[in-house]
């Protein structure tokens, strides 16, 4: 299984507009909400509050600009992925304090715990490489960025 198995380029989203003071933790979560609702066909306002429960705690903010919210719910089938990329930055409470570039949330079955953590991992693999995830920054579109993550994974499985 591959990220890309999970994450659409329609899942992947570019926060550039507006004020980076104004873009907040909670802002986030919603815009990923939004996208992993309509990916696993269920509520948004599910999704955020199991997304938002998790964020209670502990931030989902690894360090080095990356935070993975994540999160299950009884009724899904599969994971679903969405990627938000901030290039401004967000607060989120990392655990280094840094601001937060790339937020790629997951959700999946309540009953698929291993799997829904080698996801998790596996996102975590990906994105410890620093020039990738500059890369990822920079990518000026969606369509973009889905594409470097699928030249990334590769041949991995």
């Amino acid at each position: 299984m591959r990220l890309t198995d999970l994450l659409t380029s329609e899942r992947v989203a570019i926060q550039r507009t507006g004020n980076p003071d104004s873009f907040d933790k909670a802002q986030a979560i919603t815009a990923l909400s939004g996208l992993l609702a309509r990916g696993a066909g269920v509520a948004t306002e599910e999704v955020e509050r199991v997304l938002q429960e998790r964020e209670t705690l502990q931030s989902t903010g690894i360090g080095e600009g990356v935070a993975i919210p994540h999160g299950a719910l009884a009724q899904l089938e599969a994971q679903c992925a969405a990627l938000l990329v901030v290039p401004r930055g967000v607060e989120f409470a990392a655990i280094d304090g840094a601001p937060v570039f790339i937020v790629f949330a997951v959700i999946g079955p309540k009953r698929a715990t291993g799997e829904h953590l080698k996801t998790l991992a596996r996102v975590s693999r990906l994105l410890r490489n620093k020039a990738f995830r500059d890369r990822l920054i920079a990518a000026p579109d969606s369509k973009t960025a889905y594409d470097l993550i699928e030249a990334e994974e590769g041949g991995r499985s």
